[in-house]
């Protein structure tokens, strides 16, 4: 991704976490699902943002990362 990796913004809200890339239109948040492992995605951008190089994929590639950790951080996925 050629934005730096600090313009990525993550924010947990309940059982919610909204991951934005500052100055852009993407965004996505993910939710942890009760009784079941892992995060679900939802309410994220499908088009490219004209205005900068990183294309959505890339985006939601370091987004998914970004969630991960901080999932993992929060105990809402355990290794086994």
């Amino acid at each position: 991704m050629s934005q730096s990796d600090s313009a990525i913004s993550l924010e947990v809200a309940g059982n919610e976490m909204l991951v934005t890339l500052q100055g852009t239109s993407y965004a996505l948040i993910y939710s942890k699902r009760v009784g079941a492992p892992g995060l679900l995605a939802k309410d994220f951008m499908r088009d490219d943002d004209p205005c900068i190089t990183v294309t959505s994929a890339e985006f939601l590639e370091v987004a998914w990362k970004v969630a991960i950790e901080k999932a993992r951080e929060l105990w809402w996925i355990v290794e086994t």
